[in-house]
């Protein structure tokens, strides 16, 4: 509230009736919009997904353009500000994940600096790394061709709005409702649901939401849900199916929406879980391969490198185990093996991943999928060893006489007092140094707790 940025991923929709023209409309009670009213009266809504523009948020930005998959991005430039370097980084982001771009906002500046900012945004779009044509809109003509040839991914259309006066305000509406969606899905698809947040709601319990990435999902359906630590999927059924702040009975692919689960706390449920037909029979994987391009690194990168994993709604550290080249600089691109650290995840081939730590950028797209199992990490393994190594040690114990048995416990009881008093007398290394000399008369205490005693050795 302080200093007016975009800290979270924001919302909001609009809707346009049969005619083109914008159905939003104040509440005039609350003063917000009323989804349910717009939703009723549009025969078609856009979401925007107010996402930040500071460089401290650049992971939720990673993770907006990434977990709620938007067909296109609205780039906003400050014309007296200019292309500063996180301009550059978003515009970057869009154009490797292939998200058409088009770019907004003039603000209160002088004429010639608008120029010099216009100049150095159309130099931008024609740089060999974005290979755009930019578009100055200025009428309705221009506004049909570009959104009637957006979809090649070429256009850059270029609006100079202000919010103040109004300039071009109607022109970027007409845009919005001309654009169509890049993608098309069918209904006879298994469904899949990817989670993007989690909500617990006083009389409702467990809420989560996200958006369908294919298939349909009907009211009261058996779904999915994982995976958990351990890799597995657990049975679930969908209570009651909200969208828009409205109830609805089925949502289809492409559209965003949130489910009340029966009988499963949210404590359970974390970002980048899915929910799956059962008749996919899913599978999550601790490995994978993946085709990276690296953006930027200020040295190299070599295996056993860390970075944070951007994967649909997926956010999880993983590791480089091998690469197809010794290591890996700025533009060099190679065929990568990662390993996630905590979690296994539910993954599908030809899917886009963001790779990211620090100014360390990399893009890339998942070619294989290795160890599809439900077994812990072997890091997990070696604490257990140590527990089970200590507990076998006074089996070994009873086979002896009677007389080592009652001194065994002694000897390691008086061990572990002197090694605990040892530290509360102070002094130096030269002091204990002496009580390691002078304790040569103790040598039956201490080395009965560290190998058995000598009349079990003939045993």
């Amino acid at each position: 509230m302080e200093s007016g940025r975009t800290s979270s991923v924001g919302n909001d929709i609009l809707g346009f009736n049969p005619q083109g023209q914008v159905v939003n409309k104040p509440d005039s009670h609350g003063g917000g919009l009323d989804w349910t009213h717009i939703c009723e009266q549009s025969s078609k809504v856009i979401t925007f997904i107010d996402l930040a523009g500071h460089e401290k948020y650049l992971k939720t930005t990673v993770f907006g353009m990434t977990g709620h998959l938007p067909d296109f991005c609205m780039l906003m430039v400050g014309s007296n500000a200019g292309i500063v370097g996180t301009t550059r980084e978003h515009l970057g982001l869009a154009l490797a994940l292939n998200v058409p771009v088009f770019v907004t906002k003039i603000d209160m500046c002088p004429a010639h600096i608008l120029q010099e900012t216009l100049q150095l945004l159309q130099r931008l779009l024609k740089s060999p790394g974005c290979r755009k044509i930019p578009v100055l809109v200025q009428s309705r003509d221009d506004v049909i061709i570009t959104a009637s040839n957006f979809s090649s991914e070429r256009l850059c259309p270029i609006f100079q709005v202000s919010n103040v006066s109004g300039q071009n305000v109607d022109l970027l509406k007409v845009f919005l409702n001309l654009l169509s969606s890049r993608t098309s899905y069918r209904d006879d698809q298994p469904a899949e649901f990817q989670i993007d947040d989690t909500y617990s709601v006083p009389g409702v319990g467990t809420v989560v939401s996200g958006t369908t990435l294919r298939g349909l999902i009907r009211l009261n359906d058996t779904m999915l849900l994982g995976p958990d630590p351990l890799g597995s999927f657990l049975s679930i059924a969908v209570k009651s199916i909200h969208r828009k702040r409205m109830a609805v009975k089925e949502v289809r692919g492409g559209q965003t929406a949130s489910f009340a689960l029966k009988k499963i706390k949210r404590s359970s449920i974390r970002k980048g879980m899915v929910m799956v037909s059962p008749c996919l029979h899913p599978q999550a994987c601790w490995e994978f391969e993946a085709e990276i391009l690296v953006l930027h690194h200020p040295t190299t990168i070599s295996p056993r490198y860390q970075a944070m994993v951007h994967c649909g709604s997926i956010r999880q550290t993983a590791t480089i185990l091998t690469m197809s080249r010794a290591c890996l600089c700025t533009g060099d691109k190679a065929a990568v093996r990662l390993r996630f650290i905590k979690t296994p995840e539910y993954l599908l081939r030809h899917q886009r991943l963001v790779f990211r730590e620090g100014r360390t950028k990399a893009v890339g797209t998942i070619t294989k999928l290795l160890q599809s199992s439900n077994h812990l990490p072997s890091n997990s393994k070696p604490p257990q060893i140590k527990m089970q190594s200590t507990k076998k040690v006074p089996p070994r114990w009873e086979e002896g006489p009677s007389m080592a048995n009652e001194e065994a416990p002694t000897a390691i009881s008086l061990t572990a007092t002197q090694n605990s008093s040892q530290p509360a007398k102070g002094g130096g290394g030269r002091r204990r140094g002496g009580q390691r000399h002078r304790g040569k008369g103790q040598t039956t205490t201490t080395t009965t707790a560290t190998a058995p005693p000598t009349g079990l050795e003939d045993c």
